[in-house]
């Protein structure tokens, strides 16, 4: 038995990466940023963007055959392809840190690597330029602590919706019975839906863990009908075991699939749907009992193909069931109801 009593259920049971947010909320404005920081000497990271509308940045920097290894941090914006300004703001952090790629003879001679994605939710506050810029992006990154995790109406999911509810930001994690502990963190903002028109229920739920999720239905909601329906499911997926640069693609690549169970339908042309891994290397990759000196060559392939794929499921796991917290954490706000408040079968709903 895997011994999870110290969890808290968020990315940041994985040790050494710490989650900030910051958001701005009222006079027009409903939007923020969320920052993932990796732990001192960044994390090998992978990328998988698969929504028909992306706004990113620094993403190529992660492609297996390129120069830099690890990243400093990952940030979700809001404000669509404006918002990826906020990563200026996390940058500028890091480089009084002294932290990032090592360009000069002199310490602080660093470019700090932090890719980041953007959601769309321009306008969801009253004022189309209220957006997040490299302000808001210093003062989430400045924030992260290795706390639990902040849910719902923070930071990148601020002014997220989901099928026409209110989306937001939800964080779930597992430990391995091999030790490896696996985190998630996903900025729900879907023109998907999250809840089943049948049952009204998440999809999410049927995937979470014994007691993690209340019995709660609610009726499904349509995205309004003024205007086009634009979004974006933004997800980051950390471990502290090692993996390649190769192996952390697979592992944002499978995470998809996540997605996919608790967002019908996913990754549309109105969709920007993106999903960052990263691995601290903090513990080796760990090697089945009976099967240490096997030795090189196919058996040792298979031996390890098997140890990353426990890891890829679960990966896909968590994001699904972060999905789920992230919108039964999520308030109301305007026009757009949670799931709490649109839940039918009381008294469950409270």
């Amino acid at each position: 038995m895997t011994d999870e009593s110290a969890l808290t259920n968020s990315l940041t049971d994985v040790p050494g990466f710490r989650v900030g947010h910051a958001h701005r909320v009222g006079g027009g404005a409903l939007t923020g940023v969320t920052v993932v920081l990796a732990p001192e000497g960044g994390a090998v990271a992978g990328v998988d963007v698969r929504g028909g509308g992306p706004g990113t940045r620094e993403t190529d920097a992660l492609d297996p055959r390129n120069l830099v290894q690890r990243v400093d941090a990952v940030t979700l914006t809001g404000g669509s392809a404006f918002g990826l300004d906020a990563a200026g703001g996390v940058m500028a952090w890091l480089e009084e840190q002294g932290r990032g790629f090592r360009v000069g003879p002199e310490p602080g001679q660093v470019v700090p690597v932090v890719p980041t994605a953007a959601l769309f939710d321009l306008g969801r506050g009253g004022d189309w330029r209220a957006r997040p810029d490299a302000a808001l992006g210093r003062a989430a990154v400045a924030a992260a602590t290795e706390g639990p995790v902040a849910q719902g109406n923070v930071g990148a999911g601020t002014g997220a919706v989901v099928g026409g509810l209110k989306g937001g930001i939800g964080t779930a994690s597992v430990r391995l019975p091999s030790g490896v502990t696996l985190g998630a963190l996903v900025a729900v903002n879907a023109v998907g839906s999250a809840v089943d028109p049948v049952t009204g229920e998440l999809y999410a739920i049927r995937f979470g863990r014994p007691g993690e999720f209340p019995d709660l239905r609610a009726e499904p909601s349509s995205p309004p009908a003024d205007g086009p329906s634009l979004n974006t499911t933004l997800a980051v997926v950390a471990t502290d075991t090692t993996l390649t640069k190769a192996q952390a693609h697979k592992l944002a690549g499978v995470a998809h699939d996540g997605l996919a169970r608790a967002l019908r339908p996913i990754h549309l042309l109105s969709d920007g749907d993106t999903v960052f891994a990263l691995a601290s290397g903090a513990r080796p990759l760990p090697v089945p009992e009976g099967t240490a000196g096997s030795g090189a060559g196919a058996f040792a392939v298979h031996v390890e193909a098997g140890v990353l794929n426990e890891l890829y499921a679960a990966a896909a796991d968590t994001v699904t069931r972060a999905i789920g917290h992230a919108v039964l954490a999520a308030e109301s706000v305007g026009e757009f109801s949670s799931f709490r408040d649109k839940c039918t079968n009381k008294p469950n709903c409270g």
